[in-house]
């Protein structure tokens, strides 16, 4: 007797027939119990949808035609209770990550976003989607239609409102249980105590951080120094314009930023105040050159028919004049790398950041052999004139971080004097091997052979292709 035979003989039986049913009924009942769930489920969701959209405003005003409050915000009625099981479903994923005692912090902590254009949007994006309780957004803009290529929630309809307003409609649509402050002003020295003042309510809390998405360097160099000065933690992003490479974004102390002109005067600004170090910083090291975009200044027959008054074309007075280009990517690269370091400090999650020095220890050697080979050939104490940053810029740019001679070593490198016949200038260096740089200054340097007797022409066209890249580099240099 076949399987199916058997079967057929058992359900026909007196027990057969009472096992099917029990199964039966025991399906009906589950699948009663998990639609029961399941609309449970979907009630509260579209209760919560609801109040939502109406904290937002969705269903009570037009954005475009509504007066603000006096902070850039429409007014609101009370924050209702939100379902405690739908916000921890939301969250459990950070749960998981950061654990209960985690997010709690998280959740119970105040941070400040002071800037929420391309980079400061995305910040204060994540911190929410994350569940930090308050939020405080800060910024005197308005939304324009060049703002649609970088920022994080903005559309057509948002253009002409303010940037907050815009980000906070747009926020308390994605976790309305998020108490959100907004400021629709230019922050300035003057109102720092009032702008970082503890939120208003039960426990009155300071800042658990402060986020400088600033791109203006006068008033950036103010927020970061009266955070310091206050001892209020603060992370500070520099420029995302003119970057192409998210590769080289890095985070660091401020007083070991390269290579990037936003850091640079914010440095010097800071320097005055008495300030050195002590505020992490996101940074760029990628650097300018052929081909890549940059400051695109203001048109000279505007300014001309200006009287020449080139402040007319910032949008206030010393505020940047000419057009920065941007990568859309960028700023947002920049603005999810501030979220991750505010959340895992808040959090207390433990992150080894690594120190970003690129290979300063290499840079610090080809230096020190550049030395030494000048003061041995020309029998002087006498130093080059480079530093150690010239070295990175002619190791990783103009060499692209290898020997410049056929099979192009990537270790071991040194930097030596290219030409016996001309000073020791900036173009006149070149990228080798530690050993191919002994050979060179045995042979080139001190017999003085021509490039051309001593290298074979593989090993020259490499050469006239590096030195194409190092004159580039050196005018770049110039104009920076």
């Amino acid at each position: 007797m076949d399987l199916l035979e058997r079967l057929g003989e058992f359900a026909r039986s007196e027990h057969g027939r009472l096992a099917l049913w029990c199964a039966g009924a025991s399906a009906a009942t589950a699948i009663g119990l998990l639609g029961v769930q399941s609309v449970s489920r979907s009630a509260r969701t579209d209760k919560l949808r609801a109040e939502a959209n109406i904290q937002a405003g969705v269903a009570v005003y037009d954005h475009r035609t509504t007066s603000l409050s006096a902070n850039g915000a429409p007014v609101r009625k009370d924050r209702p209770a939100m379902d405690e099981s739908l916000i921890r479903e939301q969250l459990s994923r950070n749960y998981i990550f950061f654990g209960d005692e985690g997010v709690d912090k998280i959740r119970k902590s105040f941070i400040v976003v002071v800037g929420v254009g391309g980079v400061g949007s995305w910040t204060a994006t994540m911190l929410v989607r994350a569940g930090v309780g308050k939020v405080r957004i800060i910024d005197f803009d308005q939304v324009t239609l060049s703002s649609l290529n970088r920022h994080a929630c903005a559309t057509l309809d948002d253009v002409g409102t303010s940037k907050v307003g815009c980000l906070q409609r747009y926020l308390h649509r994605v976790a309305p249980w998020v108490e959100i402050d907004c400021r629709n002003e230019l922050f300035r020295k003057e109102d720092a105590a009032e702008l970082l003042a503890p939120w208003t309510g039960a426990d009155d809390r300071r800042p658990d951080f402060v986020v400088d998405a600033i791109d203006n360097i006068d008033t950036k160099a103010d927020l970061l120094a009266y955070c310091h000065t206050h001892k209020i933690k603060v992370v500070a992003s520099m420029g995302a314009g003119c970057k192409a490479d998210p590769t080289r974004v890095l985070l660091n102390d401020i007083s070991m930023t390269t290579d990037d002109p936003l850091s640079r005067q914010t440095r010097r600004h800071l320097r005055l105040r008495g300030i050195s170090h002590g505020i992490p910083t996101v940074y760029s090291v990628e650097r300018i050159g052929p081909g890549k975009a940059s400051l695109r200044p203001p048109d000279e027959a505007a300014v001309a028919a200006a009287g020449g008054k080139i402040d007319e074309f910032g949008i206030l007075p010393n505020f940047r004049a000419g057009v920065l280009p941007v990568l859309g990517t960028m700023p947002a690269v920049f603005g999810l790398v501030l979220a991750t370091y505010v959340l895992t400090q808040v959090g207390e999650y433990p992150v080894d950041h690594a120190e970003a020095k690129e290979r300063d220890g290499l840079y610090d050697k080809a230096l020190q052999d550049l030395t030494n080979q000048h003061q041995r050939l020309n029998k002087t104490l006498d130093n080059t004139g480079f530093f150690a940053a010239d070295m990175s810029a002619v190791i990783e740019e103009a060499a692209k971080g290898r020997s410049v001679i056929p099979p192009f070593h990537g270790t071991r490198l040194s930097v030596t004097k290219l030409d016996h016949d001309r000073p020791l200038t900036f173009d006149n260096l070149l990228v080798l091997h530690k050993n191919e740089a002994q050979k060179h200054e045995a042979n080139v340097l001190k017999q003085g052979l021509p490039l051309s007797s001593y290298y074979d022409e593989e090993a020259l066209a490499a050469i006239d292709k590096y030195r194409v890249r190092l004159k580039e580099l050196e005018r770049w240099r110039e104009i920076l």
